[in-house]
This record gives C-alpha cells, structure tokens and sequence, in this order.
C-alpha cells in the first residue's frame, strides 16, 4: 500500500484550544466531560484538515491531554504505586497529578520530566522497578481509531514502540536493565494490537525512536524479540525511526519482520541507498521528505525526484510519502500569519502546508509530473526568491564573524581568582539565594500587553505599568530576603523570542505555536538570514530594576545555543555558523549591560544538552562550536562580574566536561524531581565553580514546604563543597501564579537560612569564597 501518509499532527489546536481547555479545567472551570469534548473537536478538526490536503491514512491517537509517553504509561499499566491504589484504573485526576503533581505544600511530586530526544518538547519519564506489572488499563488507541473512522477517515494507530518505551524510563536502581521487563510487556501490545485490528485498522504505526540511536547489541537483541512477535500479530506495522539516521542499526532494523519502515531523510539522507539494498522484497518504505521539525517549503522538485528514484526501485505501490517526523514539532497553520510580509511568508510551510505537501508529492509520483506542473512552478519560484533575497546576507556580519579569535573566547583569569573578586563586590552569604529570572506574567501583564500591541495603549503608558510592576517585583524580592535579585522580566513575552524581536535577521510570528508540554507553548521565532543587534535591548529594564534595590539585580539574557535551539533556524548555511553570529550580538548585549554597572549577568544556556547530535560520534564537533559561542558571549566582561548561567531538564553526566568548560561563575540547574540525583556528575567531575541545584519544582503547582527545600539543600552539601552551593528554585516563574510563588519562595528562603545555621559552623569564616 502506498498513500500520502502523516506521522502525527500538532494537538494545541489551531488556536491553542487544548491550552485553554486544560487549563480551565485545572482552575475548575470546565468539568471532565466539556474537557473530552473539547479535546473530541481538537482531534475532528486535525483529522479534517490533514483529509482535505490529500493525507489518507490519517494519524490517530496522536493526540494527547499532555503527553503520548504518560499515555503510554498509563496504557500498559506503568503507574507509580504512590498515585494509584491499582495502576489499572487510573481517572483523569490522577492522570493529570502524575504529570503536573498535587497542589499545597505536602502533595504528590509529579513524575520526571526531560527533553524529548533533540527536540524542546519535554516527556514524562515512565518509572519501571523489578516489580512493574502490564496489562493493558487503558485502551485509548482504539477509542480514537473509532471515533476517527465514525467521522469518515481513513486512520492509521500510531503508538510508542516497546522497546522505546522501556529505554525512556527510568528506574530507582540504576543497575536494573529495564529491557529485562520486554517479555512481559510485548503481550499487553500483542493484545493491542489484536483490538487494534478487530476495530479496523489496516495498519499501525509503531515509533522506535531509539533504533536511531547509538544502541549495545543486547538493545538491537531486544528489537528483534519484540518485532518477531509484533510484526506478526494484529494489522499490518509501519515501523517509524526519527531524527538521525539508522547507521550501525540499518542491519537491524530491515532484518525486522514488519510490513514498512519509516525513514527519516531530512536528518539522516545518507541511508537510503543502503537502506534500499537491504529492505525485504515485499515491505514498504515511508519517506521522510519533508521536514517535520522546520518550517521551510520544501523543494517539491528535489523530493519527487528522490521518490521517483525509490520508485523505480521497488515500484511505487511501495512507496509512502510522509514527513520525517511528527508535525508535533511545527505550528500548525501558517493561514494564521497575516502579518508576515509576503516575501517571507512565501518561503514557509506549517503541518497543514506540509501536509499539502506531502500529497503533491504523492500526486506526482503517481499521476506524474504533469499533473502538478502548476504546483511544481510555483514552488520552483519561491526556492528561487529565498535563494537570491538580498535580506539573506548582510556583508559586516559575515566580516565580523570572520574576524574573531580564539582570546575573544577567553576569561581574563582564571575562576578561583575572579571569584574572590566577585564576593568583594557582591558580599554574598554562605548559600546565597536568588531566582532563575521571570517571575509570573499576570491576566493583568498580558492584558496590557496585548493592549498595546493593538495600539489600544500607548508606548509611555505601557512603560509605566511595567516599571510600576517591576519596581513592585524587586521590592518584593528584597523584602522576603533573597541574596541576588532579578527585574522579573514582566516586558517579556518569550525568553528567545523577545531577544528575536530584537535581532535583525529574525522574525517572529502571532500564532506560530508548538508544543512545550501539556498546555506549555511557545512560539519559537525564525531565523531567516545573518543576524546582528540592531541597539540594546534590555539595558534600560535592568538599569531601573537595579535602581529600585540595595542588593544587586542579574541581568537577563539567552545565551546563542539556546537561541538557535529554540527557534526556527535558516537551513542555507551551517548551524554553528549562525550560532556564531548569535552570540556576537549576545557578547553586545553582555558589554552594555556591564557598563551600565550590573554586577552580575545571567546568559542561559538549557538547550545545550538538547543540541547534542542522537549520535555520540557527532558529539566532539557540536560541543567544540557550542562551548565556543557561549564562551564568545560571555567573556568579554572584567573579573569582577559575576556571569551566571541556567540549564534544565538534561542528563548531565554526558555532557559534564563540556559544562565544566563553559567557565560561568554560577551554574543553576533542575534538580528538585531528581531528588538531587543530577549532582552526581558534577560530584564526580569535581566541578570548580559556584552551582544552583534546583529546591523548587516550578513546572508543577505544588508548594514545597521548608523542610523539604532544607533536606534538599542538605543532599546537595554532602556531594559538593557548601561553599560551591547556592539556592534557587528549578527554572523561571513565568507560568506560576503569585498564589504560588510567594509562599514558595519565602519557604526557600527560610531553608537557605536554617541550612546556613546547620552548616555555618563546619565553614565559619569561610565566606562564599573559592570552594
């Protein structure tokens, strides 16, 4: 069977609808049946409109109330004992407590959460001990074939594979082979798989991500005892690998007895030659030819000629056509951009784009060249118009980026001589506390905010709220007694997009929104040609904040990994050398905020761990550019500021060397839902500088109490020197109401002042000097 096929669809809806509906329903707004109904209308209106761009099967059970990895959970029974007397019957509320935890101090922590593969979409970390039972509790896949097909669709199941699953999770041993689970969990998919059919299904899409990893021979053992037992039961299985290619595992995967495998060429171009001299005579191949993680037109000439290469190869009933991964990763309608200049706007596809896409190129290789010709020219004319726009290039950023050298990526001393420096200017106590950056962006913040947008207030006024609300914010701040303050960022909408905003070579969108996690979105701008900084952007804001306060305040900046990271990037040159051109205006920003007298500057870098190729052969070449543009950015500054950076959600021990050579003053880092366990690598790397273990998980609703922020300050001292430690919470505040953070973070600051008192003795006289 061949078919212009999808991998899945963004679930927010095409104007955050599933954003507003959970939300609404966790303030108590809307009860469980007007939440089901709205998600109902989320998955009708998705499956519609992929129908009506050409896509037949369409994606089903794609679409989550928070995340497919929880789903999958919760679908095999993997549930945590604390959240469900019995994990085969878990209800909504439970559901939604193991991935956003109970609110008030003493309530349920929720499950871990981390980045998904390469990506900054964030799963729910399944927890897997010995003694984890399946079964199968939950049998939403087939529900949701159901309602697509009462609709008129035809629908493929995609679920999340086996053996994908169990190398997700996580266990409290960390000798435990969570793979020694597989035989007990392939029946409960065997059985799914069974219904799966019986309720209609042709086929199935099973996504192993892992097969294009790095994997141990017991691991590509593993995907051979799972797919001889699941590619012969229930439909027939489209097999989905993504984000890098198969490589050492293109063996392993075409040796799998499925009826399709999946391939992404966009990451991983290289393997389909190898891959069509290996695949079995009868199974069909899906191509992965349009981008699925960008929002690039694609060049629709270029992708019908490599499937008409395929075709010819092992026939075109044998060929799908699809994009390379989900379109979960790109907004959805790029119909919503009104306001983006024409030029632009013609160089771009969102999911219902790509998804017209990838019929045409399905109509081409069946009906023949011909039948789109018009489609073809029109496309040929806009790869045209971005290759040869003048806004592309611009000559002195590519002279400044040519002029830098290796000094410019130099501190002027080493840290155990700045930092002496910097307690003299600073005067911090043992365990000094501090925020990670934004504080929450009220109804009453955006309300303005969009008001003046419309033009509905004007600039002064504007302003003026926002100084009043910041002058408030970092009064507070002092009054509660936190160490080393932060301006709150109320004029922020987005952490990359502001500076976005700012940066020539940048545009952003009003409804280019992806997914986060649950109802966290973001709206990732687009880097489109070279980029420089047009004249400072935050200077004023953090210049009036430090005038409102005796203690001083960070500045606030995202660091270049992170920027290019968190955006949609130009594919017409090589990352690192767009991450070059970010940090230069970065390393501008930094240099003004200095000479306006801040004393202490905060450069986030989060993504740094995400950017890491899947392939740890590809590792030394990202981390040798990464390193050197946030080095770039932040050392062009005197010994005695103090430069500080964030990190998130990320397996440390990987990278550790890496976070060693970044060579910032202060590290903070999310560490709450790991229990601490995320110090471990820097234990063991001895790490130098001054680092921030996370006390407060901020990504959940729920106030932890002082002693439990204490206990956690106390588990950070017994693995590196207390004199290294400061307090904060795990990220920014930005998505938590004031109801929350105010009893949170006075709690904080009481546990940093009985772990002082507790520790003080052991480092009397000690100071907050050089560990």
């Amino acid at each position: 069977m061949s078919g212009a096929t999808n991998l899945g669809f963004p679930r927010i809806g095409k104007e955050r609808e599933l954003k507003r509906a959970l939300e609404s329903h966790w303030a108590g707004e809307i009860g469980e049946a007007q939440l089901a109904e709205r998600a109902k209308a989320i998955r009708a209106a998705n499956w519609r409109l992929q129908s009506e761009a050409g896509i037949s099967p369409v994606p089903c059970n794609d679409f989550s109330l928070y995340d497919h990895a929880l789903d999958t959970a919760v679908m095999v029974g993997a549930v945590p004992k604390r959240y469900a007397a019995d994990p085969q019957r878990v209800d909504l509320a439970t559901y939604f407590t193991m991935a956003r935890g109970a609110p008030g101090e003493g309530g349920l922590s929720p499950m871990e959460m981390t980045k998904w593969f390469d990506t900054n979409y964030h799963y729910l970390v399944p927890e897997l001990e010995p003694e984890t039972r399946f079964e199968l509790a939950s049998r939403k896949p087939v529900e949701e074939l159901a309602e697509a097909r009462a609709l008129g669709h035809d629908a493929r199941p995609v679920i999340l594979g086996p053996v994908s699953f169990l190398l997700l999770g996580k266990s409290d041993d960390p000798s435990f082979e969570r793979l020694s689970l597989l035989d007990d969990l392939l029946p409960v998919y065997e059985k799914l798989l069974d219904e799966l059919a019986a309720a209609g299904a042709a086929w199935v899409q099973v996504d192993e991500p892992f097969l294009a990893m790095d994997l141990t021979d017991t691991q590509r053992a593993a995907f051979e005892r799972a797919y001889a037992r699941l590619g012969k039961a229930g439909p027939r299985v489209l097999l989905a690998t993504y984000f890098a290619d198969l490589r050492d595992n293109m063996d392993t995967a075409a040796s799998l007895p499925v009826a399709g495998l999946h391939l992404d060429l966009m990451r991983g171009p290289a393997q389909l030659e190898p891959m069509l001299e290996r695949i079995g005579s009868d199974a069909c191949l899906s191509l992965g030819l349009v981008d699925g993680r960008n929002v690039w037109k694609t060049d629709l000439a270029a992708a019908l000629e490599r499937a008409e290469r395929v075709a010819e190869r092992i026939g075109r009933e044998r060929v799908m056509i699809a994009p390379s991964c989900s379109l979960l990763h790109v907004p959805v309608d790029l119909d919503n951009e009104t306001a983006l200049d024409a030029e632009l706007r013609n160089w771009l596809a969102f999911a219902k784009q790509k998804a017209a896409e990838i019929a045409l190129i399905h109509e081409g290789l069946h009906a023949g060249r011909s039948a789109i010709a018009g489609a073809l020219a029109e496309n040929a004319e806009a790869m045209e118009s971005r290759r040869r726009s003048e806004r592309i290039h611009r000559n002195r950023v590519q002279e400044r980026a040519a002029r830098v050298t290796d000094d410019m990526a130099e501190r002027g001393s080493p840290f155990a001589e700045r930092v002496a420096k910097q307690q003299a200017s600073l005067d911090l106590p043992l365990l000094p506390t501090t925020t990670i950056g934004s504080f929450p962006q009220t109804k009453e913040v955006r309300r303005r905010r969009a008001a003046y947008r419309r033009g509905e207030i004007g600039e002064e006024a504007y302003n003026a709220f926002l100084r009043e609300q910041t002058e408030a914010c970092v009064r507070w701040q002092e009054e509660i007694g936190l160490d080393v303050l932060v301006h709150g960022e109320l004029e922020r909408n987005d952490m990359v997009e502001y500076f976005g905003e700012h940066f020539a070579g940048f545009t952003p969108t009003v409804q280019g929104w992806v997914q986060s996690y649950g109802s966290r979105c973001v709206k990732p701008p687009i880097i489109y040609g070279d980029l420089e900084r047009e004249g400072p952007i935050s200077v004023d804001w953090i210049r009036y904040a430090q005038s409102c306060a005796q203690k001083p305040v960070k500045g606030m900046l995202t660091a270049p990994v992170t920027i290019l990271q968190w955006s949609f990037v130009r594919d017409d040159q090589p990352r690192s050398e767009t991450c070059k051109q970010i940090a230069l205006a970065v390393r501008d920003e930094v240099a003004d905020l200095e000479a306006a007298g801040i004393r202490a500057i905060q450069i986030d870098e989060p993504a740094l761990r995400e950017g890491l190729p899947l392939r740890r052969a590809d590792w030394p070449a990202y981390l040798d550019w990464a390193v050197r543009c946030f080095r770039l950015a932040s050392s062009g500054v005197r010994d005695e500021t103090q430069i500080h950076t964030h990190m998130c959600y990320a397996e440390f021990n990987d990278i550790i060397d890496a976070i060693g050579e970044l060579d910032a003053d202060v590290i903070s880092i999310e560490a709450s839902r790991s229990d601490m366990e995320l110090l471990n690598a820097f234990a063991s790397y001895r790490y130098p500088n001054h680092i921030g273990p996370g006390v407060w998980d901020i990504h959940s609703p729920r106030v932890p109490s002082a002693e439990e922020m204490a206990e956690l300050i106390g588990k950070a001292s017994k693995v590196l020197d207390v004199r290294q430690l400061w307090v904060n919470p795990d990220c920014g505040l930005k998505t938590r109401k004031w109801a929350e953070v105010t009893p949170a973070l006075e709690n904080m600051v009481a546990a940093a002042q009985r772990a002082r008192e507790s520790l003080s003795s052991e480092t009397k006289g000690a100071g907050h000097g050089s560990a």
